[in-house]
């Protein structure tokens, strides 16, 4: 540089690349957002005062500024998720709290390459206070995206292969380890499964939950087949257990989606419910009330799931440091088992 020549102000760019980081880390770093953790923030601000980098005033006012929305994720293949009534106990939960907070909702699918790069975009600029995501599978894209994030993120429910600092969960473990037990002390021995999807970590942790009831029991898993937690896919499943295993006498169905759907198989295959097979689901939704007969489930506070997981979010916003949270399930007995 020319002696007299103004020196050249550092760019963010040359703090991220010093300190180690990406971009949007050293930009939450030095804009006090509470999402980063200690170590990199310390390593940006000991890269700042090496460079002397000072931020644009401009800069700092945009990456600051509140929009008033927050965004609800779902990481999914239809855009009639949004109709499962799973997902619309979550929406009515979130939305409560959220409204507490004077924030609005915003509902995003990713469904596809290109939705999932409007979320993407979404995370990176700062188009909303914060974001929930949920129904993330292995691998999912934007899992990556949300730790590179340029705003707050709270998972619902924990994604295969991640440890997330913020999320909500429910006990999965514990609720499919209650539904197998209810089966074994009704004098069930051939206990099946119909599992939820391998890829997702809800499907994983009640697998967890059955096994470990069956092996403290003294007995071995009996068999399984997977579905994707719709009713279609549950029917199929049961069939097929009933081609592979006819002499079945219990079915602990993932989601109560599925165990609607093994019920209506049972029935066309001309098998009594409970009194020759005996069937408990999971997640407490009407489908499983007005089934025939009414389901014996696992109940899991959905609303409460979307209303904890806004609430998290909101505290996020306003600079706090929450703690995950696991909500607890409970077992209902009705006339299927």
């Amino acid at each position: 540089m020319a002696e007299g020549a103004p020196r050249r102000r550092s760019t963010l760019d040359e703090v991220a690349e010093l300190a180690g980081v990406s971009r949007s880390v050293a930009s939450r770093a030095l804009n006090d957002a509470p999402h980063v953790s200690r170590a990199k923030r310390e390593a940006v601000e000991r890269a700042a005062r090496r460079l002397g980098y000072v931020p644009h005033p401009t800069a700092r006012a945009l990456a600051t500024r509140r929009t008033g929305v927050a965004a609800l994720v779902v990481s999914g293949e239809e855009p009639s998720i949004f109709a499962d009534p799973f997902f619309a106990q979550v929406i009515v939960g979130a939305s409560a709290a959220l409204e507490d907070a004077d924030l609005h909702l915003m509902l995003c699918l990713a469904a596809s390459d290109r939705s999932r790069g409007r979320v993407e975009r979404l995370l990176r600029s700062k188009g909303a206070d914060g974001v929930m995501l949920m129904a993330l599978r292995e691998d999912d894209p934007l899992a990556r995206a949300a730790e590179e994030a340029e705003l707050p993120v709270v998972f619902g429910g924990r994604p295969v292969g991640l440890d997330p600092r913020w999320y909500v969960d429910v006990d999965n473990v514990g609720g499919a380890r209650a539904a197998t037990e209810h089966l074994i002390g009704t004098g069930r021995t051939r206990v099946a499964m119909i599992c939820g999807r391998p890829d997702t970590e809800v499907g994983r942790a009640r697998c967890r939950g059955y096994r470990d009831a069956l092996l403290a029991a003294g007995l071995e898993p009996y068999a399984s087949e997977a579905g994707d937690f719709t009713e279609s896919s549950g029917a199929a499943a049961m069939a097929a257990l009933l081609t592979n295993h006819p002499d079945l006498d219990g079915v602990f169905a993932a989601g109560d989606n599925m165990a609607a759907g093994a019920l209506r198989a049972l029935r066309e295959a001309g098998r009594p419910v409970p009194s020759d097979v005996a069937v408990v689901g999971f997640d407490d939704l009407a489908v499983g009330r007005s089934a025939d007969p009414p389901l014996t489930t696992v109940h899991q506070p959905i609303e409460d799931l979307g209303r904890e997981m806004a609430r998290m979010l909101v505290a996020l916003v306003k600079g706090q440091d929450p703690t995950p949270l696991i909500l607890p399930t409970r077992l209902v007995v009705r006339a299927s088992a």
